[in-house]
């Protein structure tokens, strides 16, 4: 290798080194997103999903828009109490936990990078997904 040779390459590890001094570290411990199954139960003719609130503050949506997609897709009516979602009809756990699943991919997981730190905001008449951690705007899926 010449002088001149070994001196550019010196250079471009010290930009190199540089350069990788700059990106952030990525974080060692990375904990899989996990929505806590729904705790249903039915009473005559009504079931009730006694952790709503802890779920909807999990996929960080407003407590009215995820009701809403339940409803929709049970084909159903209901109410909203403080911290629970009342349904009307007999719906199984394992039929509202697949619905919670369907939500979570369609209108909070990042098609990009697959992280889940993201906001629904309406484009004229699209609902987009926004991710904070790449910065992708796309497109919900359900829509």
């Amino acid at each position: 290798m010449s002088e001149i040779e070994n001196e550019e390459f010196q250079e471009y590890l010290a930009l190199l080194e540089r350069a990788l001094s700059q990106v952030p570290a990525k974080p060692s411990a990375t904990g899989r997103f996990q929505v806590p199954k729904a705790k249903a139960i039915t009473m005559g003719n009504r079931t009730i999903i006694q952790n709503f609130k802890e779920i909807v503050s999990m996929l960080n949506r407003p407590p009215e828009q995820f009701f809403n997609f339940l409803l929709h897709e049970l084909g159903t009516a209901g109410t909203l109490d403080d911290t629970r979602a009342i349904l009307h009809g007999k719906f199984s756990k394992e039929k509202i936990d697949g619905l919670i699943d369907v939500y979570t991919k369609l209108y909070v997981i990042c098609p990009v990078c697959k992280g889940v730190d993201t906001t629904l905001r309406k484009e004229g008449r699209v609902l987009m997904i926004h991710c904070t951690a790449c910065g992708a705007i796309s497109p919900a899926r359900g829509t």
